[in-house]
């Protein structure tokens, strides 16, 4: 039922969604131009793909701590590297799109919520070596595979911490004065991503950009995503389907848009 209900959702997205030609807002028109639709191949997309190819590949188990709305695929807490990567890493689409977003925006913190395997974290680093990823996983053997994934690439420019998303993130924000890049990838609940959404607004400026995965992942994040878009501080959000932008650009009227990717 689960993915009827998903592939009923992904029509009726197809049949609002635009591209580049049917936006009329200059900032949306570039960022789809030259960030969104560009299919340019930035040399580090290679590195972790090929990382990526090793994790689908590999039989060691881990003992998994899911403190989200869990897999849709595996319920047992004892799971495969191998498993893992092809049902919770983010695909390459997405984790490239990651990248571009950061290269383009240039921040100066990026904060993700959720590394699992350290994938999308890898994209996000990669981007500019200048750019702090400060990373959550609430799962200490999943993070500990992350962080070994993290010296094969050599990035040296991630904090990870390993806690519940509810014990760590108000003291991470509180560190902050701004927040430049945030990344909403753990708990997959309707009242924690709306939580954390509110602790991070607290320090978002009109130049912070938020993502969120998976805002039809079900009912709850289909909710979560309608409030956030009604949210009085958020001005302009892109949904991707699978993926949700959010900004804060105080010059510019509420638009949403349904972008087709």
């Amino acid at each position: 039922m689960k993915t009827i209900l998903l592939v009923y959702h992904y029509l009726n997205y197809l049949f609002k969604s635009t591209n580049e030609h049917g936006v009329h807002s200059p900032f949306i028109f570039d960022l789809l131009t030259n960030v969104i639709y560009t299919r340019s191949d930035f040399y580090v997309y290679q590195k972790i793909e090929e990382l990526r190819e090793k994790l689908l590949d590999s039989d060691q188990q881990i003992k998994v701590k899911d403190l989200g709305a869990g897999s849709q695929f595996q319920k047992n807490n004892l799971k495969k590297i191998k498993n893992i990567a092809k049902n919770a890493a983010k695909n390459p689409k997405y984790a490239q799109l990651l990248f571009r977003l950061v290269n383009h925006f240039q921040p100066s913190l990026v904060l993700e919520l959720g590394t699992s395997l350290g994938i999308s974290t890898a994209y996000l680093a990669s981007a500019n070596s200048k750019t702090k990823i400060i990373s959550i996983e609430g799962c200490p053997e999943t993070a500990k595979i992350a962080s070994q994934n993290f010296e094969k690439l050599e990035l040296k420019n991630i904090e990870q911490i390993a806690g519940n998303f509810d014990d760590v993130l108000p003291i991470i924000i509180s560190k902050q004065d701004k927040i430049d890049f945030v990344l909403f990838d753990g708990n997959h609940r309707k009242k924690a991503t709306l939580d954390y959404f509110l602790i991070c607004l607290e320090k978002a400026t009109e130049n912070s950009v938020f993502v969120f995965d998976d805002i039809n992942w079900s009912d709850e994040m289909r909710e979560a995503w309608q409030e956030i878009k009604n949210n009085n501080q958020v001005t302009v959000t892109i949904d991707l389907f699978f993926m949700g932008i959010v900004f804060f650009r105080k010059e510019q009227a509420k638009q949403h848009f349904i972008i087709k990717f």
